[in-house]
């Protein structure tokens, strides 16, 4: 941790009821997006009540600067299986420092609402340790926590919606409305965040990457689009490698990070439909009004409507209830308005989840429908969510393969319930890509730190999980360690075994202990193999690395049921090789993790 310890005397000396500021801070860690919604959504309700709110992603928040705050309004993620967002690492370790004193908020009063879903066993944690960890370090909490459930048949919205109510009661108390002015209904259209103006038609629009004055981004060129799995097996997992033109640095488990486009196909059909196609090549200028409310990240102040939507705002995303309240204000055709505002209805939020939610109908598909909406440009911003960058593991080491990036990336791509075919929008636009494309890649910390080299290691990564071991693999092996472990699983050993003949080249060098898993290889009938049954298997070997050498445990794919099956087993080992209790071998795993020994590098 980079930033110096806070300190009490570092403090605004503006007190809490100082009112006639009527100003706090809004701070939201994502990964996803969905919390930058919910921050936006505190941003518009701060402006109904009279109160000037700022709206900061923690990623570019200095966590020393918590100590000058007196009102803060946190959402927060969750990644993983219960991981905080990368946003928030920076001042989540702040906050966990040992030396910092009892009282050290207690100027700050703060709320908390959180983001998860209920079937990860670490629902909403990130966002429960903050709320703890503020107030064991004196700060008071201005309402009950909020926590948003994926799994509510509204969505997060089942618990935002009273957790607004209450905290919007509770900020009426703090700042009471000034004399001659009201609370303005939250449902009320919003003023546009930004004024979209016609630019000089004469000035050129060249299509320059908006990332070539991002210094955290750098230049690649794409010199391997190979296709892994058998050609007619049904996921498409490709093999990237990506040139760069400088020394980057970049370590095990550190992510990739690519922003996509739209496919012009689909831009093309949007803007016709929405009857933005006459103009959508006409320069525009873009003028940033409502400054507590977000805009895409490296939007340029001159662009056109197309670019917008092909580098922008994401059309292709399935829209939240949010989309819908400010799209029922645009209806012209009564009977579509009518049939918005009963989506809105708490009686209508199941016809709004089978319309919308179930089969994964797209923003595109929506306005496809709703024909009569006339969409004021000034307010493409409001409705339309930011198109993200996408995350993906690194694949290599940069030490076996330098001035070099590589990324194993499942093509998303699939049918919903009512067979409407669906693709990724990065992956597809990866997929697409020829060998001498030239792109920009940023690169963020991931959660991997590797031991001593005498140290052996355990890698699990079943499927694209294996990204992440690759690298690690990689970087031990080029150092001479040969005390590697690999459990690897997937479907079938001939189809989608990724980097199989990597594995065994590696474990005839005597440099890796390969155990794999093929869950549709055996016969018809019998129980599948997974990685957690070689790992149980396995229980004697476990239990002398883990046990007797210490070993460190990295386990990376999915973050449904595989990371809890993983643990059990280890778990297992401790239990019937180690000689403990069950209960104290669950212990000795939680403990593992506690010392950094037991690492998860795992996504939904």
């Amino acid at each position: 941790m980079s930033s110096p310890p806070p300190s009490s005397s570092s403090r605004s000396s503006t007190p809490l009821d100082a009112h006639d500021e009527r100003t706090l801070t809004i701070l939201y860690a994502t990964e996803t997006g969905t919390a930058q919604d919910v921050a936006d959504t505190l941003a518009r309700l701060c402006r109904c009540l009279h109160i000037r709110a700022r709206v900061i992603s923690m990623d570019v928040y200095s966590p020393s600067e918590l100590i000058n705050e007196h009102i803060v309004l946190f959402v927060v993620a969750t990644t993983g299986t219960g991981r905080e967002p990368r946003a928030m690492t920076p001042l989540w370790q702040m906050l966990l420092r040992a030396d910092l004193p009892e009282d050290l908020f207690e100027d700050l009063t703060f709320a908390v609402f959180g983001l998860g879903d209920t079937s990860y066993a670490k629902f909403c944690w990130p966002a429960k340790l903050l709320s703890r960890r503020l107030q064991h370090l004196g700060a008071m909490e201005l309402c009950a926590r909020g926590e948003g459930d994926e799994q509510h048949h509204l969505g997060i919205q089942g618990a935002l919606g009273p957790w607004i109510s209450t905290l919007s009661a509770v900020l009426l108390q703090i700042f009471p409305i000034p004399e001659g002015l009201t609370a303005e209904p939250l449902d009320n259209l919003p003023p546009p965040r930004v004024a979209i103006r016609n630019a000089d038609k004469q000035a050129r629009i060249t299509r320059k990457d908006p990332l070539v004055t991002d210094r955290q981004y750098h230049n690649a060129v794409l010199t391997c689009n190979r296709r892994m799995t058998a050609t007619d097996w049904y996921q498409d997992v490709r093999h990237f490698e990506f040139e760069l033109d400088e020394n980057v640095q970049y370590e095990p488990g550190d992510v990739a990070v690519i922003h996509p486009e739209a496919s012009s196909v689909d831009v093309e059909s949007f803007l016709a439909c929405v009857g933005y196609a006459n103009t959508a090549d006409d320069p525009v200028e873009i003028h940033h009004v409502l400054e507590d409310q977000s805009l895409p990240d490296h939007l340029p102040a001159v662009t056109t409507i197309r670019e917008i939507f092909t580098r922008y705002v994401d059309i292709n995303a399935v829209p939240r209830r949010s989309f819908f309240a400010l799209l029922k204000h645009f209806a012209q055709d009564d009977m579509e308005r009518e049939k918005l505002e009963e989506f809105l209805t708490e009686e209508g939020a199941d016809e709004l989840y089978d319309y919308c939610q179930k089969p994964r109908r797209t923003i595109r598909e929506v306005l496809e429908e709703f024909r009569s909406a006339k969409i004021p440009r000034e307010y493409i911003f409001d409705l339309f969510p930011p198109l993200r960058p996408r995350q993906f593991s690194i694949a290599s080491s940069i030490k076996a393969h330098p001035r070099s990036v590589q990324l194993c990336i499942a093509i998303v791509q699939y049918r919903t319930f009512l067979k409407i075919p669906r693709r990724g929008v990065c992956t597809t636009w990866l997929a697409d890509l020829q060998p001498g494309h030239q792109l920009r890649i940023g690169f963020q910390k991931g959660f991997i730190t590797l031991p001593s080299p005498s140290t052996p290691v355990i890698c699990i990564g079943p499927g694209t999980g294996v990204a992440p071991m690759r690298a690690v693999i990689q970087d031990r092996t080029h150092d001479g360690v040969s005390s590697n472990t690999l459990y690897f699983g997937c479907r079938s050993a001939s189809k989608d075994q990724h980097y199989g003949d990597e594995w065994a080249t590696y474990a005839q060098a005597g440099q890796l202990t390969y155990r794999a898993a093929f869950s549709r290889d055996g016969p018809e009938g019998t129980a599948r193999t997974y990685v957690q049954d070689l790992i149980r298997a396995d229980a004697e070997r476990v239990w002398e690395l883990v046990g007797e050498r210490g070993a460190w445990v990295y386990i990376s794919g999915s973050a449904n049921k595989m990371p809890a099956a993983v643990r059990a087993a280890i778990a297992h080992a401790v239990e019937t090789v180690g000689g403990r209790e069950e209960a104290e071998a669950i212990e000795y795993v939680a403990n593992m993790e506690r010392e950094g020994r037991l690492v998860e590098e795992c996504w939904s």
